[in-house]
């Protein structure tokens, strides 16, 4: 035994390891988690968005002069009081402060009635979770609430009437000049008034999701893409869920679900999603502004709502637009949804305070429609590909991102890594293992194993017959003596069986369950790189019958992998366990802010949260989500409160037809 543990250990010197590339396509190269997170699941992430168009109808104003009368002997009264000043602008600051407080007190509806086409919409995030198109975002970013909608159409599409009604009664104050503050409280008046009695016409929803063209390349290519909308849960602090279908799509790249319990307080967390501070910016190009960002934080704490929903809070930072974006662990595996996130009191998101829709709620929704994530030949020869990149074997990964581009010519990142190969390739910086060497290798590992066990036969067999020599023969008795047993008469020269099992020997059913006898496998079972002394038992190899690396019929040779097992070292191929709201935008193209100004109660500017909105947009008394209509609000006193992302943004001049 000396002398096969020997041999066993000059066949791991004389077979050296094989390259890297035959690593696990799952394996990490040696590069930063998120560099290698990014690549991997960026192809899956995709902006979304969805759009608003209607008939916005508003009536002209009139002064109630009866009513405008009264306020006057009151502004009198006021004045004579000393409680205002005598000056004539001090007076119209006064007059209409107090029409600004009770419109319709003082104005009047009447006609013509004045009518303007309108568009408002919103940008997310969504990913892809099927290779034929069904796509995971959040609730919040395929619908808007009927008072939230009302608001956006009459930030985009009053602003217009809004400031030529200002100017008329501004006139009316008889050659007064209006200065900077009296403007504004005049257009207070009708942002007010007009949107009290706005109404909405013809009113049409659409879905979209923006992708490349054929080609590849994350550019001004891209188009919108009609999506369907196939479910929709509750906003943010409800279930924030909504699946996607994108029709006549295939070889789509997708990314790996994961478990709840993949991650804990402590784990780094990864956002990936588009945020509004640069799909909103004029100042980026449109090809930077279609890659999704990646930002990294701690797990701090699951969060339970007072429905039940739980959340994880976060610190990777997230913004506004990056709702519906997936949220990975260190393993590339989605493990929740972006979703809403913390506004301090003037508006801007906090880093420290980000809410994810955990998995587990993912996976419910989706069986709720029998949706189930898998993952294609695209998706699984890219990550090899990758791989190979980030170890520099370019010329392995060339192949496989040819293949990738094949599958699926719209890949919007396979084009610029194939460019890249092959520069570092002319460049001289290929590193891949050379096949020749590989096989060489492989050669001499054969020859030097088929070169041991003949000695190894050899020895054995002259064992074999110094043995025989030295054991006598079997004797016939003499006449009249009897016979012994069938069982016992052996041929001269041979050994009868011993009484017990041999030492490095196991019978047939005499191994215990999923034990081997020493130097022996059990039934089904190989030795480690040995065989069975002798004869072999059912399942067992005989001595020089199986050769170093070979397997009887259901074992596995050192470093090969039986049917659906994984090689000695290495893991199966294939195998792996298994925000804020949207940035919406307005006429002027993408990245322009909202048209005009809007009071602090007509609606969201960027970066702020009004403070009468719906409960998912956060609006309510700080450090409180305010809870859906009909219910009380918690105590106020904190200074932030948590709100689910939104931004508007306007849509674009120049959209591509």
């Amino acid at each position: 035994m000396k002398i096969a543990a020997g041999a066993a250990v000059a066949m791991a010197v004389a077979l050296p390891a094989l390259p890297a590339a035959a690593d696990t396509p799952d394996e990490r190269p040696d590069v930063p988690v998120g560099t290698w997170l990014a690549a991997r699941t960026q192809p899956a992430v995709q902006l979304t968005s969805f759009t608003y168009t209607g008939t916005v109808a508003v009536p002209t104003s009139t002064i109630n002069q009866t009513a405008f009368n009264r306020l006057v002997e009151q502004a009198t009264a006021t004045v004579a009081s000393g409680k205002i000043s005598s000056d004539e602008r001090s007076i119209a600051k006064w007059l209409f402060q107090q029409i600004a407080a009770d419109v319709d007190t003082y104005l009047a509806s009447t006609t013509p009635e004045r009518t303007v086409e309108a568009e408002v919409g919103g940008l997310c995030t969504g990913w892809w979770v099927t290779p034929d198109g069904y796509m995971v975002t959040g609730a919040h970013c395929v619908q808007v609430g009927e008072t939230e909608l009302s608001q956006l159409f009459a930030q985009q599409a009053l602003a217009k009437f809004n400031k030529q009604d200002a100017k008329e009664i501004i006139s009316g104050l008889q050659g007064l000049e209006a200065d900077e503050e009296i403007v504004k409280l005049a257009q207070q008046i009708y942002v007010t008034f007009n949107t009290n009695h706005m109404q909405l016409r013809n009113l049409k929803q659409s879905l979209s999701v923006v992708q490349s063209l054929p080609g590849g390349g994350v550019d001004k290519t891209a188009k919108p893409v009609p999506a369907e909308l196939v479910s929709v849960g509750e906003s943010y602090p409800g279930k924030d869920f909504a699946l996607l279908k994108v029709n006549g799509q295939q070889n789509l790249p997708t990314v790996p679900l994961g478990d709840d319990s993949d991650v804990r307080t402590g784990d780094t967390l990864y956002i990936s999603g588009f945020p509004g501070l640069v799909t909103n910016t004029p100042f980026f190009s449109l090809e930077s502004k279609l890659e999704p960002a990646l930002t990294e934080g701690p797990y701090n704490a699951k969060r339970t709502t007072q429905t039940g929903v739980p959340y994880i809070q976060t610190q990777a930072p997230s913004y506004h637009g990056n709702s519906g974006g997936p949220v990975f662990s260190k393993d590339g595996k989605v493990i929740g949804m972006l979703i809403a996130g913390t506004v301090s009191e003037n508006g801007e998101a906090s880093e420290s305070e980000s809410f994810v829709l955990p998995v587990g709620i993912i996976k419910e929704k989706l069986g709720e429609k029998n949706i189930k994530p898998a993952q294609t030949t695209t998706t699984i020869r890219y990550n090899e590909a990758l791989n190979d990149f980030f170890r520099h074997y370019y010329s392995d990964s060339l192949p496989k991102f040819r293949e990738v581009q094949a599958l699926f010519p719209n890949h919007p990142y396979v084009a610029k890594y194939i460019s890249d190969a092959q520069q570092a390739i002319s460049a001289g910086k290929d590193e891949s293992p050379k096949p020749i060497l590989r096989w060489v290798l492989i050669g001499a590992g054969v020859l030097v194993a088929a070169v041991i066990v003949a000695v190894l036969a050899k020895v054995l067999r002259g064992r074999g017959r110094r043995r025989r020599h030295s054991e006598p023969s079997f004797v016939q008795p003499p006449p009249g003596a009897v016979s012994p047993p069938s069982w016992r008469q052996l041929p001269a020269g041979q050994v009868p069986p011993p009484a017990q099992e041999a030492y490095g020997q196991a019978a047939h059913g005499q191994a215990a369950h999923g034990q081997a006898a020493h130097g022996q496998a059990a039934h089904g079972q190989a030795a480690h790189g040995q065989a069975a002394h002798g004869q072999a038992a059912h399942g067992q190899a005989a001595h020089g019958q199986a050769a170093h690396g070979q397997a009887a019929h259901g074992q596995a040779a050192h470093g090969q992998a039986a049917h659906g097992q994984a090689a000695y070292g290495q893991a199966a191929y294939g195998q792996g366990a298994d925000g804020y709201g949207p940035v919406v935008y307005n006429a002027g193209g993408y990245g322009a802010a909202p048209y005009g100004s809007a009071p602090d109660h007509a609606g969201p500017q960027y970066g702020s949260a009004p403070e009468h909105a719906n409960p998912q947009y956060g609006r309510g008394p700080y450090g409180y989500p305010a809870p859906p209509h009909g219910q009380a609000q918690p105590p106020s006193g904190e200074q932030t409160r948590a709100v689910r992302y939104g931004q508007f943004t306007p849509p674009p001049n120049d959209r591509a037809s």
